[in-house]
């Protein structure tokens, strides 16, 4: 897939992002619907669902509750949401390679609705779902995330840049 992306779009205007787990797509829109860019991501491989240690990405109406890496250089590893120091490297993954690499840039995501992805046992902030970027060499367009939503670092970045914190996400399995 490649990156749809409108360089007419005014900058300032109100933005949200919908995932769809079926068709493995970030799109990012504007007030009046209209496709400001889209993105091929992965969703978890064990499936849609919002329970604390199920590996699932969870469904529903999110917000951006923090923006982390600004700046940093693409690869960069974080661990905790914190740089380590590290640039991912086919040589550094073949060193760890149970690691969960999350690279470059995290959107991390706060639940909207109670019950659902917000509070208890299903609080998408307090599992640590996140947006953000993956090795060059992953298969985007097709599910394998341990429940995050993972991009080509390349998409982090232009996505980071463009939208800021509490924007709106919807993610839904259509």
């Amino acid at each position: 897939m490649h990156t749809v992306f409108n360089q007419n779009a005014v900058k300032y205007m109100t933005m949200y992002i919908e995932i769809s787990i079926a068709q493995q797509t970030l799109s990012l829109l504007d007030d009046n619907h209209e496709l400001l860019a889209q993105y091929a991501v992965s969703t978890a491989a064990n499936g849609i669902g919002c329970e604390k240690d199920s590996g699932c990405t969870p469904v529903g109406h999110h917000i951006i509750r923090a923006k982390i890496g600004e700046g940093a250089a693409t690869n960069t590893v974080f661990v905790g949401r914190r740089p380590t120091g590290e640039i991912c490297t086919p040589d550094l993954m073949n060193t760890f390679p149970n690691r969960d690499w999350i690279l470059t840039r995290i959107l991390w995501l706060s639940g909207k609705e109670l019950g659902k992805n917000r509070l208890g046992n299903v609080d998408t902030m307090q599992r640590y779902i996140y947006i953000h970027g993956t090795p060059d060499s992953t298969n985007l367009g097709q599910i394998g995330s341990h429940g995050c939503v993972r991009m080509r670092n390349e998409d982090i970045i232009q996505l980071f840049q463009r939208v800021p914190v509490g924007t709106q996400v919807l993610i839904s399995e259509a």
